[in-house]
Formats: structure tokens, C-alpha cells, sequence
């Protein structure tokens, strides 16, 4: 079951029953199919992702009943006690092809997963039912967990003002935001019946390079660079441009485009990481001379957490001020307060 975007938390009566809340966790979707011993970790493609989480796989085994469906999220955090955040970039780690790399990971960054919905119980499809009742029947299912096991309940309320103030706090320990669920919705695959309310800023950033379109036609996606203490970091990209469009940003950059002495186009790649293994990383670099405004959700580290939108071109800053401290950050917040019942 998807989730479509809104600008805002509704209010608990815009629909018959009220909304049921609860927070947004920043994550893999995943399924959770226990039979017996079998247990099977599917993301929302329905790509396998058992054998990447085998710590999961054996609390699955351990601690939930014998033939359960449950529709969740996997996330992994780090930080001290007290000062506990998600950790995308970690978890994002853990899918690796080598199995050794899979067993070192689940000891060293272990992962947890957040139930908040229930498909099946024992013999019996809820599917059908309304979510109070799915969520009534998942609350038993949680009710004899064990302490310290890495399977959690998500919280709910039914209070619209208690959801905004989460929407703001849990922020800062790496959530993406809020969802909202009509109390009397039954579950439905593929289907956008959910709401999310996720976090949007703006900022200015450089523009450093770009690389050409997959059709060899146009710039398929726009580099950005934030300075931090003099240096120049890539921090992102911007991907979504139309046929046209891709056309005309090659020639509205060409003046931009660095060159050698021989007048050939300077070669510059991005980092490389096991996600990119294999694949062309070389980009065309530009002067760091053009300022565009972009909306993201997340910075996480020196990175936008997700690909970002172009907004307009900024002719008026100069490329100096697009610093990583202009970024408005969430304070900071214990992600295991978001847990804790």
C-alpha cells in the first residue's frame, strides 16, 4: 500500500472515523513473511532482501508468531545512548554481494525493523479489514515481545496536534515525517490510500558539472557542490528534465564547460562506491560560477538525502555564499525516544 503526498497534516475529522498517525521512518520498505521457520524480507518491489539482514531473519524466527504478514520498514541507527539518529548511509552498506561483508555488517551495524500495519495472523487475510482492527490485532502481536529484541511497534495517535509536534521533533532523529490513515481504510496493494507529509527546505548550490542524458541526447542530470571551509563538496544532483529542456541546458552551459590548453573538455569523475561499480562516473565539470535554488528533504552529512528539485536559476548570489551552513538542520533528537512506548 503506497502513501500520496500532502502539504500538511489533516485534521483528524476530514474523513468519517478520523485519521490514525504515525510517524515516517526513512528506510526499506519491507514485508515480513513468517511461516513456521521460513522467514522472507521482500522490499516494496518484491526484490529479495532476506539474505542481506540475516539478524533479522533470526529474530523473525525467535520472537514473532508462527504464521505472521507484517508490512514495515528496516532501518539501522547509530550514534551514542541518548544521541541516537537513523543512519541511511549505513544501512544503504548492508546490501553487499559478498557474504562475508554480510555477516561482519549485521554484528557491526545491526538492523531493526518497525512494524505498522498486518496483513496476516495465523490463517486469517486482514487485508480486508479496517485499519483499526489490523492495528488492534498488531498491537497484540507486540504485546509479548521481548525486551531488546530489534522489532519494534510503531507508535500511533489519533491526536493531530501530537502528529504536527512529531512531524517537527522526530525530524531530528532522521524520520522523513508523518503518515496519516483513515481509521476505516482496509489495506490495498499498489494503491495510493495513505498520506505523507514529508519535510521540504530550499537552498542554493553551485552547479559543478553535468552528465549527459542515457540517450546521448542532452544533460540527463545537473552536479551540485555546497563550500564548507573553503572546499568544494558534491552534495547531489538534479535529474528530472524534459526532452527539451536537456537540449537547451547544453548550450545555455557551454561557456561554463572547463577546458584544457588543447581545448578538449577537462576529464572528472565522482567518487566511486560499490553502487556505482562498473558503471561510467565521468561527468563534464563546470565553472563553479552558475547558482541555482533546489528543494530537498533531508541533508544527511554532506549529501542531500534524496535526489532534489530544481527550482530557478539564481543569477543574483554569488557561488561563495552557497555554504553548507546556510542549510537548515532539525535539532537533533534520541531516535530512542521515537521508540519508546
Amino acid at each position: 500500500m503506497l502513501a500520496k503526498a500532502v502539504t500538511e497534516v489533516p485534521a483528524a475529522d476530514a474523513v468519517d472515523a478520523g485519521y490514525s498517525y504515525e510517524p515516517k521512518w526513512d528506510g526499506f520498505r519491507c514485508i515480513v513473511v513468517k511461516d513456521g521457520g521460513d522467514v522472507e524480507l521482500a522490499s516494496r518491489g518484491k526484490k529479495p532482501l532476506t539474505r542481506y539482514f540475516p539478524e533479522l531473519v533470526d529474530a523473525c524466527r525467535e520472537h514473532l508468531p508462527e504464521q505472521v504478514v507484517l508490512d514495515g520498514e528496516i532501518v539501522v541507527r547509530s550514534g551514542e545512548p541518548g544521541r541516537e539518529r537513523l543512519d541511511w548511509e549505513a544501512l544503504g552498506q548492508r546490501i553487499h554481494p559478498a557474504q562475508s561483508r554480510i555477516t561482519k555488517l549485521s554484528a557491526q551495524t545491526p538492523a531493526e525493523f518497525i512494524a505498522f500495519d498486518l496483513l496476516a495472523l495465523g490463517d486469517e487475510d486482514v487485508t480486508g479489514s479496517p485499519f483499526a482492527r489490523r492495528r488492534e490485532v498488531l498491537e497484540s502481536v507486540f504485546t509479548t515481545m521481548a525486551k531488546g529484541a530489534p522489532l519494534h511497534l510503531t507508535r500511533v495517535t489519533r491526536d493531530a496536534h501530537e502528529a504536527r509536534d512529531w512531524f517537527v521533533r522526530f525530524e531530528g532523529a532522521g524520520l522523513d515525517g508523518v503518515v496519516a490513515k483513515a481509521l476505516t481504510s482496509t489495506y490495498q496493494p499498489g494503491k495510493r490510500t495513505m498520506l505523507k507529509i514529508k519535510h521540504k527546505r530550499t537552498a542554493e548550490a553551485v552547479v559543478t558539472g553535468y552528465r549527459l542524458h542515457k540517450s546521448g541526447q542532452g544533460v540527463g542530470s545537473l552536479l551540485l557542490g555546497l563550500f564548507h571551509e573553503g572546499q568544494l563538496y558534491n552534495v547531489g544532483g538534479i535529474a528530472a528534465f524534459t526532452a527539451q529542456r536537456r537540449l537547451e541546458l547544453i548550450d545555455e552551459l557551454e561557456p561554463l564547460v572547463r577546458r584544457g590548453p588543447d581545448g578538449e573538455i577537462e576529464h572528472a569523475e565522482t567518487d566511486r562506491s560499490r553502487f556505482s561499480s562498473g558503471k561510467d562516473v565521468s561527468y563534464v565539470p563546470l565553472r563553479p560560477e552558475r547558482v541555482v535554488e533546489v528543494a530537498f528533504d533531508q541533508l544527511e552529512g554532506h549529501r542531500f538525502r534524496h535526489t532534489v528539485q530544481f527550482l530557478r536559476w539564481r543569477p543574483d548570489r554569488d557561488p561563495a555564499s552557497c555554504t553548507l551552513d546556510q542549510i537548515d538542520r532539525a535539532a537533533a533528537y534520541d531516535l530512542g525516544e521515537v521508540l519508546a512506548d
